[in-house]
């Protein structure tokens, strides 16, 4: 596991709290280092889900060194209610890409160093280099700025067309240096390119409705009194995250003044919210680990309320 520096796993393990016996989804497993960590807390089960291959390599070598006790799933976890099909008691969910994947040049999640413009997880279907030469102006403005929250997308959308009309944008150099060129680098120090690649990454793997299908499938799956654990490392996930837990603590139900008690009208509760405000880093983690900086924890814990009855915001 070279590399890859879990975030937030200590807190992580104890908001779980494994038991002798109990069978827990990793749902993306990455390098494995919640996974391994779970193991050694309690003499229990993990079953792993990554859409990438090269993760499920890692997690059934690291199977044979566990006593079989972690079993390995390809696909995307917001489908794990059908690549699983059992209950579980608990689901961890690290969201975004992974260590592994941005230190790999050849897959073309970084600009850090010249690579292919790929991005795909699951290294097949749609690449970041067919969507930056083949979409239009105004598709690439919208997929930068609603994705990347870069307010200079139109200009960094434009410098793309304008760009691939001499020669075709086919490594992750060529981008960063086009986005270079209509962004200024801001106060903060972080790079022009870094919100246009942000944008392109979730987009190519549409990781925010993956994320809400997770989240769902998740509450299908956890037996009651199962805990629901998720790391975000952005203000479009966390709000997802936030807002779903919120919904379905009974947070966003309305009650009726005319009735006798309030009359509460919304759907029962399936879930309730572990911790009101996320859990962050410590100061220390930030300093040994810079990409943890921006990581939340947000959980909750199943109710024996068997299915969510309300519409879904």
């Amino acid at each position: 596991m070279s590399g890859h520096i879990p975030v937030l796993l200590n807190e992580i393990v104890e908001v779980i709290n494994p038991k002798d016996g109990d069978v827990i989804i990793d749902g993306t497993f990455g390098g494995g280092g919640y996974t391994k960590a779970i193991l050694d807390a309690a003499d229990c089960r993990v079953l792993g889900i990554d859409r990438d291959p090269d993760a499920i390599d890692r997690g059934n070598s690291l199977s044979q060194t566990l006593d079989n006790r972690l079993q390995m799933f390809e696909g995307c976890y917001g489908d794990m209610a059908a690549l699983v099909n059992q209950k579980v008691n608990a689901v961890v969910l690290d969201i975004g890409v992974s260590s592994f994947q941005i230190d790999q040049a050849d897959r073309g999640f970084s600009f850090r160093e010249d690579g292919p413009l790929d991005m795909r997880m699951a290294q097949s279907g749609e690449s970041a280099a067919d969507v930056v030469n083949t979409y239009d102006e105004k598709e690439l403005a919208n997929i930068i700025y609603k994705y990347g929250e870069e307010r200079h997308s139109r200009r960094v959308a434009k410098a793309i067309i304008e760009a691939r009309r001499e020669e075709k944008i086919t490594t992750t150099g060529q981008l960063a240096k086009i986005v270079r060129s209509v962004v200024r680098q801001a106060k903060d120090k972080i790079d022009p390119a870094t919100r246009t690649f942000q944008g392109l990454r979730i987009y190519v793997n549409d990781e925010l409705g993956e994320l809400e299908r997770g989240l769902a499938a998740a509450e299908e799956l956890l037996l009651p009194g199962g805990r629901l654990v998720v790391v975000t490392f952005h203000s479009l996930e966390d709000r997802i995250v936030k807002q779903f837990f919120k919904q379905r603590s009974g947070g966003n139900a309305r009650t009726n003044r005319y009735m006798p008690d309030g009359g509460d009208q919304g759907p029962q509760a399936t879930f309730k919210i572990i911790n009101r405000k996320p859990i962050a880093p410590s100061d220390e983690e930030c300093r040994e680990n810079p990409r943890a900086r921006s990581s939340k924890l947000r959980a909750g814990l199943r109710t024996d309320v068997e299915k969510w009855t309300g519409e879904a915001k």
